[in-house]
This record gives structure tokens, sequence and C-alpha cells, in this order.
């Protein structure tokens, strides 16, 4: 191998691994796209348009920590989409970390987050690196929204709901169905407090006068990155897709997991999680268009005597979330983050500058920002 490339993707058979190698190919960033099996690696990459155009390496590599430190080393970012994460994500960081490299990926399941931070969080930290899991649209539209509303001072609680037009990925599905035997936790008074099993909201959607059917997801990265933010007490999140049809199926599968998975052995559980994710999403959905796939960001914040109210209309939200991987790594490359250890996009690179970014690429509007302070 030669000189190593300064940016690793682990994991580019999937959907959104081809859509981080995209856009690194935009920034003119090289870079390996690494996983298990080359030949379904390269069968995803020649079908990105271009790529030809930037300096990139396929290489097939065991999911060990042994392995992956050795292929991490003389890299300075690893962008990860192997998931379900809770599962097999731990062996990426500790090999990201054991080669001195920035670690990011796209999940933003709540009991993720809360473990690499208990485990890894000081280890970034003290080595000036940066640990960002749940960059993707999911997560990091929704906190880019939510620091606009906080710029208005004296706000203290945060009303997130993220909802998006489309279907999920096979990756994404099989990590649905895995948050699905997790607590879920929301923040009161800098507190986690756990949503009860089964929560569900009917939530007013902007811009529409149809309503949607909503879930804590898993109770997201938000109140993790907001507990220790002195402007805010409280954060609830919620979100899903706007087809009502999908998401009555997901909390008909959430109770099915209540009262029959939970019973099981562990190991059974994850095998009959994965069948139920497997059956509902087996493939490759199609790409994205951006006239059907939108998105929609909306956060109110509130305070004992103001209010705001941020709404960002977008569309593709796993552009988004390849996009986003690309500046990470783009800014990466050429300077130090705003924080290292665990940190969340915003608080690694600037709501302002992330908002830039995806304004730039054409895959958000101007935000719709409503004060009343």
């Amino acid at each position: 191998m030669s000189e190593k490339k300064p940016v690793i993707v682990y994991g580019v058979s999937g959907y959104t691994g081809r859509l981080v190698c995209e856009y690194l190919r935009e920034f003119n960033i090289p870079f390996i796209a690494a996983g298990r099996d080359a030949a379904r690696i390269q069968e995803v990459l020649d079908k990105i348009p271009g790529l030809d155009t930037v300096d990139h390496e396929v290489v097939e590599v065991e999911h060990t920590v042994e392995a992956l430190t050795e292929l991490f080393t003389g890299a300075q970012v690893v962008s990860n989409m192997v998931g379900p994460f809770i599962k097999l994500g731990g062996t990426v960081v500790e090999a990201a970390l054991n080669a001195g490299c920035h670690y990011m990926d796209t999940t933003g399941e709540q009991d993720w987050v809360l473990d690499v931070q208990e485990k890894f969080g000081d280890k970034y930290q003290e080595k000036g690196l940066l640990l960002s899991p749940g960059i993707a649209q999911m997560y990091t539209t929704g906190e880019i929204a939510a620091n606009i509303a906080l710029e208005t001072p004296g706000l203290d609680t945060l009303d997130i709901l993220v909802l998006w037009k489309g279907f999920p990925t096979y990756a994404s599905t099989q990590t649905i169905f895995t948050i699905l035997k997790a607590n879920w936790y929301y923040l009161e008074q800098n507190k986690y407090v756990q949503w009860a099993p089964g929560q569900t909201f009917d939530v007013v959607v902007p811009g529409q006068h149809e309503t949607a059917l909503a879930l804590p997801w898993g109770g997201t990265c938000h109140p993790v990155w907001f507990k220790n933010d002195p402007r805010v007490s409280n954060v609830k999140a919620a979100g899903g897709v706007f087809d009502r049809t999908v998401m009555e199926g997901v909390v008909a599968t959430q109770k099915i997991v209540e009262e029959q998975i939970k019973t099981l052995p562990a190991d059974e559980q994850e095998a009959a999680l994965a069948e139920i994710a497997g059956s509902v999403q087996a493939g490759m959905p199609p790409r994205e268009n951006p006239r059907i796939n939108t998105s929609l960001d909306s956060v109110y914040a509130s305070g004992p005597l103001g209010r705001s109210h941020v709404v960002i209309h977008g569309n593709c939200n796993y552009k988004q979330t390849g996009l986003l991987h690309a500046y990470a790594a783009h800014s990466l490359l050429q300077q130090a983050p705003k924080r290292t250890g665990l940190a969340s996009a915003c608080q690694a690179f600037g709501h302002r500058e992330l908002l830039g970014a995806l304004r730039s690429f054409g895959l958000a509007l101007e935000p719709e920002v409503t004060i009343n302070a």
C-alpha cells in the first residue's frame, strides 16, 4: 500500500457509505473504502460517477481491533458505517483510538452514545481526538435547528421533532429494531428520565394540516449532547417517517418486542429482532429523489419568559448524512475540532458552519425562525 490516505470510510458496501464516498470526491479528499468484502465495495464504488477523479483505494479487512488498528494507522479520520453500532461499533472505536484517528459514525442510538461516552470519552480527550457518533440528518440537522433556537438567550427547554419521507435502508432498519430492546431517556432538569415503554405521539407538522405519528426513537442523542450545556435543562426528542402506515408498523413491532421478545434470552432476542428487520427491509432502497424524499426538523425552545421556533426543510436525508461526514472530514484535515473527546457535530464543527455546508449543496432551505422573547 502506498502512502496512507487521510480518511477511511469503513462499511462502504451499504447505502450511506457510498454517499460519504461521493461527497469526499466533491471535496477532493483521498480516501480508503474498507470493509469485509472488497468485491462488494468495488461494485458499489463503480456506480459513483466521476470517482476516478479522486485518489482512493479499496481494502478488505477483518472486523477485529487488531486488523482495523493496522488499517487505520497513518490515517487521520475514520468514518464508520457498520452497525448496529451497539453490537459492532466498539471494535471500530477502539481501533481508531489505538491508531490516533478521529472517529465519527452515523448513528444516534442513545444506548450506543452513552456506552462510548463511558468507555472511550476520556481516552479520546486525553489524546486530543474527536469521538463523534450520530453525525446524520436524523440527529445533526435537528441539532443545528436547536442551536439556532438557543441563540435567543434565556431559553432552557427543547422540544425536537424530526420527520422524513422515504424508507430506511437495510442497515438503518437493523438499528431501528436493535434499539427497541434498550431503555430510552429524555432530559428533565438535567437528569435522565426513562420514557414509558410504547410511548408514541401524534405531532403537529409545520407546513401541513395533517398530523403525523412519532416515537421517542430510542431517545436519540440530543439529551446526551445537551445534558451538560449550561443553557439547557430539558430535552425531549421525537421522530419518524411521514408515512403513518410505516410508523404504525414500527409501533406494532415495538409492542411485540415488549410482550414477546424481551422475555427471551439475550442471544435469542437479537436473532428474533434481526429476522423481523430483514423481513421489513432486506435490500437497497432506490436512490433518493429530492422531489420526493423531503425532511423536516422542527425545534421549539422555551423558557420562563421567551419562546423560539426553528424549522429546517430539507431533502434527501441520506445525502445530508453523506455530506455531513465529508464536510466533517474536510474540516478535521485542516484544523482541530472545536471540542475533543465525545462531542456532537455541532459542538465539534459549529452549527452555522454545518448549516452552510447543507445549504451550499442544495440540501436544506434557510431556517424559518420565529422568536417571541
